[in-house]
């Protein structure tokens, strides 16, 4: 039996994005501002414009000059001339000279020479064209700036960013009717083995649902990915072959979970080879669970085998093909909560340890256990809100040391 001759995850890692930047030819979508939603944002979002792109009133009430204003009270207002009504949508076309005022919507154009807003709650109609002020207005009270919110050639959001409804509205506000996001990754996935069959199948002693096909495609739906194909291959490796070629001709990434291992019917590395140059570039990463894990390439198409186990095979999806197209796309780190650990974990030094963690809120921290449960347990999974990563130069985690969690999806 061969020996597999293991890469740590950040190798791994940088021998698979060295091939991607090398050989991926990444060009954007322009979809339509409606279409954008969960999208990335391929490059930085500069506004063309000012926002706003006028001085606008931020209240219902009149425009005044502020000095006007001052020491006005319920006993003793102040009276100025109503010199012209602003419409929504349309240009103050009036100036305002001292001893005067314009009636401005919410929303409208500051007309030259107003400096303030005075709410019409603090005001009376006063006689034929005059306005009764009862309260002072400081200067700029009640206005917003034209560029006070962006400035023309400001970049509003940055390349990496996932679009949504708040990025929308932001994009809406500097003129995009349409945002460049990052294409989507098109992937084929193959659960492998005699044993395993879908959940529609009928159940028999000694068959296994198809676990890892409908998980992993559901972590590649949440980046984004789009799925060209989902099939249960059998231990035949020329099945594994043909299946592999027909998926090379139109994805981006392609998956197999099981026959990753050395046994006599592991056929992944052997298949991957076959499919061209460089071929096979990591055969078992330094981890604990998903030490058997294949990574390849060939003709632009990068090809990962994963454990059979649900939980290793999911957690290296995570790690290595998650991982990976974040940073091909620039987003920001994943968020980690940190978290008071509850107990002593023994680690085995010279690999890293991804433990499964369930998190709980006491007394105004957060507090971190195990979830134990071998890989094979998918409900180790369910049970937990994301893992811990122990360094493979460590020993463990003692009671009350503070980890970071990185929370599942």
């Amino acid at each position: 039996m061969k020996l597999l001759k293991v890469d740590f995850v950040e190798d791994a890692l940088k021998k698979s994005m060295d091939y991607i930047k090398s050989e991926w030819n990444i060009v954007p979508d322009k979809v339509p501002l409606d279409k954008a939603y969960g999208r990335i944002l391929f490059s930085d979002a500069v506004s063309a414009e000012d926002v706003p792109n006028f001085n606008r009133s931020t209240v219902d009430g009149y425009a005044v000059r502020s000095a006007d204003t001052y020491g006005a009270s319920e006993s003793v207002p102040t009276l100025l001339e109503l010199r012209t009504s602003v419409e929504m949508g349309k240009m103050a076309e009036t100036s305002i000279k001292s001893g005067e005022c314009a009636y401005v919507p919410t929303g409208g154009m500051m007309p030259e020479g107003a400096d303030a807003m005075v709410m019409i709650e603090h005001t009376e109609l006063f006689g034929e064209g005059e306005i009764a002020i009862y309260e002072p207005s400081a200067y700029r009270q009640g206005v917003t700036l034209r560029g006070e919110d962006v400035r023309a050639g400001d970049t509003v959001l940055k390349k990496g960013t996932r679009i949504r409804a708040r990025e929308i509205g932001v994009l809406a506000a500097a003129g995009y009717s349409e945002a460049e996001v990052f294409p989507e990754l098109r992937i084929s996935i193959f659960s492998t083995g005699d044993e395993i069959i879908d959940p529609a199948d009928k159940y028999e002693p000694g068959l296994v649902r198809d676990i890892n096909g409908y998980g992993v495609g559901a972590m590649a739906l949440e980046l984004g990915m789009r799925i060209m194909r989902h099939r249960i291959i059998k231990d035949d490796e020329q099945l594994l072959t043909e299946a592999l070629r027909e998926a090379s001709e139109d994805s981006d990434i392609v998956v197999m979970s099981g026959g990753s291992s050395q046994g006599a019917k592991d056929y992944s590395e052997k298949v991957i080879d076959s499919m061209g140059s460089p071929g096979v570039f990591t055969h078992g990463l330094a981890i604990k669970p998903g030490k058997p894990t294949i990574l390849g390439a060939a003709d632009g198409v990068w090809y990962i085998g994963l454990p059979g186990h649900p939980v290793s095979a999911m957690i290296v999806f995570d790690v290595i093909v998650a991982e990976a197209i974040r940073n091909l796309r620039a987003e920001k780190p994943q968020p980690y909560i940190y978290a008071r650990m509850k107990t002593n974990i023994a680690s085995s030094p010279g690999k890293q340890t991804y433990l499964l963690a369930r998190l709980m809120e006491e007394e105004g921290e957060w507090t971190a256990e195990p979830v134990y449960g071998k890989s094979g347990l998918i409900t180790s999974l369910s049970k937990a809100d994301g893992y811990i990563v122990i360094d493979k130069n460590c020993e463990g985690i003692r009671k009350d040391e503070i980890v970071r969690v990185r929370q599942l999806g």
